[in-house]
């Protein structure tokens, strides 16, 4: 029983493969790898070297929250979406296989390193969907990357995660920093963790959490670096950027982390080209605990993308 989560591994990631996505190892340059997902049908050879060919249909990227790797945070909607679209959902620096020896920490840098890939997978433009920490760096590649970024999905995230949101976080769930929930060492720490992140957590057993805690936590030094650095000081932050991209926020109505309070004043200093879309009965984790209505809503907003071009 205790090797639950270690079956469920190859389980998902032969779904998704059965789906049309095949993983990828890539050099970003010496001493940094990338693993990304990406559609079988842009990996070919030529004598004897993978090579990458543009997508043949609309690129669709998927950026990760910090409670999980990327296909594990978005399998569900990677099946939903294969079909029509090109998919790619690479991890974060720290998380899956990806890995550096440079010491940079920032949203930027994760952006940076996000870009490069696309470039080297010859992707010319996306459609960015970022959920929690994958929208931070997502808003960080629609600015630095504008030409890359075509339109953006973003569900309970921030443009920036400045001190006083994480203070006013920190009081209501009774947190010191966001080590304290999104780094869980124990059983009920990681408990803790899916409580706020779902609007009504189901019951899993005991054995469940410890075989998340033991093949998802690791990279523990580098991801505390990471969440230190991704609050920023208010005085740092004079305005939002004047994004080129429309951006479609789609929240869970109990997101207890950004509320939709916080949502509602984001779209307003956003203004026109933002529009705010919520999803009843739930939480922070709203791809996961409500997969089908959030994959209607993200299906609807990508038509209209799309039909845009």
């Amino acid at each position: 029983m205790g090797n639950v989560f270690i079956v469920l591994t190859p389980l998902i990631h032969g779904i998704v493969k059965l789906a049309g996505l095949t993983p990828q190892t890539i050099e970003i340059e010496p001493g940094t790898l990338m693993n990304i997902w990406v559609p079988k049908e842009i990996v070919t050879k030529y004598d004897g070297k993978i090579v990458y060919v543009p997508p043949t249909k609309p690129a669709v990227l998927l950026l990760h929250s910090f409670a999980m790797d990327g296909i594990f945070t978005w399998f569900l909607q990677v099946l939903a979406l294969t079909r029509e679209y090109s998919v790619y959902v690479p991890d974060f620096l720290f998380f899956g296989g990806s890995i550096t020896d440079r010491n940079e920490r920032s949203a930027s840098f994760q952006a940076e390193f996000v870009a490069k890939g696309l470039k080297k997978l010859r992707v010319e433009n996306v459609t960015l969907v970022g959920l929690s920490y994958g929208g931070m760096v997502g808003f960080k590649i629609a600015q630095l990357y504008p030409n890359l970024v075509k339109s953006m999905v973003m569900s309970a995230t921030v443009t920036e995660l400045t001190e006083s949101i994480s203070l006013d976080s920190y009081k209501r769930l009774g947190l010191s920093s966001w080590s304290d929930l999104l780094m869980p060492s124990t059983v009920e720490g990681l408990k803790r963790m899916f409580s706020v992140g779902f609007h009504k957590l189901p019951w899993l057993p005991d054995f469940f959490y410890r075989n998340i805690l033991e093949t998802m936590f690791s990279n523990r030094k580098e991801r505390n670096e990471l969440l230190d650095c991704s609050v920023v000081p208010d005085t740092d932050v004079t305005s939002d950027p004047d994004y080129s991209q429309a951006i479609h926020m789609l929240w869970g109505d109990d997101d207890k982390i950004f509320d939709l309070d916080l949502a509602n004043t984001m779209k307003i200093r956003l203004g026109e080209k933002a529009t705010l879309d919520w999803i009843k009965d739930a939480g922070h984790l709203v791809p996961l605990e409500k997969p089908f209505t959030y994959n209607k809503r993200l299906k609807s907003i990508l038509e209209c993308v799309t039909k845009d071009q």
